[in-house]
C-alpha cells in the first residue's frame, strides 16, 4: 500500500515512508521508536490508511536503523531535536500538500521517542491539529506547551519504568494549567511498547487495540474526516 519517498528538507531531502487511502482523507504523521523507520513503523502507517488516512512516517535517523536496544539507545541520543523538528515541519509541509490530503490540519502521532516529538511538533507547528502520543518520552525533547494549538491524546502503561505514572501525571497537570485540551488513558498492566507487536515480551494486544480504536476515532473527530 505504501512507498518509500523523499521530501525537501533542511537544504537537503529526507527519506520517508507515505501510504495512502483508497480515497482522499486527512493527513498523519506517524512517528518512528527509537528503533528507527523500521517495518512495525511502516506497517502502521498502511493501517493508517486502511482507515481512510494518508499517512507519512519521516525517517529520521535517514536509513539508520537499530537491531538491539544498545543501538537503539546510541541513535536516540544522536539524534539532534533541531534537525529533528525541521525534518518533521517539512514532513508536516509536504503531507499536508499531497493532492490526496484533505482538511486545513493534519495530525501527529508517535511511539516512545516519537510521542514525544508528536508532542514536540505539535507544539511548534500549528498545522498540527491532533496530536497522539503513545508513551513519549526522550530526555532532550522539551515542548513549548504554552505554544500548543492541538488536542492530545496520550496512552500511556501503568507498569511503564521509562515514561512512568509519576512523569504523566506531571504532563497532565502542565497541560490542565496551561488550558490545554488532553485526554489521557492509562492501561495499568501494560508495558513500555505495549503497541509494538514486534515485541512479544512486551506486546499487550488488547490494550493496543483499545488504544488504536481511541486513536482513530479521534483523529476522525479532530481533523473533520
Amino acid at each position: 500500500m505504501g512507498e518509500h519517498i523523499t521530501f525537501k528538507s533542511n537544504g537537503h531531502t529526507t527519506p520517508g515512508y507515505l501510504a495512502r487511502p483508497a480515497r482522499p482523507g486527512p493527513g498523519v504523521i506517524v512517528i518512528q521508536e527509537w528503533w528507527g523507520l523500521v517495518p512495525h513503523i511502516e506497517r502502521t502507517a498502511d493501517r493508517f490508511a486502511m482507515e481512510g488516512f494518508v499517512a507519512l512516517a519521516p525517517d529520521l535517523y535517514h536509513g539508520q536503523s537499530a537491531k538491539g536496544p544498545d543501538q537503539a539507545g546510541k541513535l536516540m541520543m544522536a539524534l539532534r531535536i533541531d534537525e529533528a523538528a525541521r525534518d518533521l515541519a517539512a514532513a508536516i509541509d509536504h503531507l499536508a500538500a499531497e493532492r490526496d490530503v484533505t482538511g486545513q490540519k493534519v495530525g501527529t502521532v508517535g511511539f516512545c521517542m516519537g510521542g514525544a516529538l508528536s508532542l514536540f511538533a505539535a507544539s511548534r507547528n500549528p498545522e498540527v491539529g491532533a496530536c497522539v502520543i503513545f508513551y513519549g518520552g526522550h530526555p532532550n525533547v522539551k515542548p513549548d506547551l504554552a505554544t500548543l494549538q492541538a488536542p492530545v491524546l496520550g496512552l500511556y502503561a501503568g507498569n511503564d519504568t521509562f515514561v512512568t505514572p509519576d512523569v504523566v501525571k506531571d504532563l497532565g497537570r502542565q497541560l490542565t494549567a496551561l488550558g490545554k485540551r488532553h485526554d489521557f488513558h492509562t492501561y495499568p498492566l501494560a508495558q513500555h511498547a505495549f503497541f509494538n507487536d514486534e515485541r512479544p515480551e512486551v506486546y499487550d494486544a488488547a490494550a493496543a487495540a483499545d488504544a488504536w480504536a481511541k486513536t482513530i476515532a479521534f483523529f476522525r473527530r479532530e481533523l473533520q474526516a
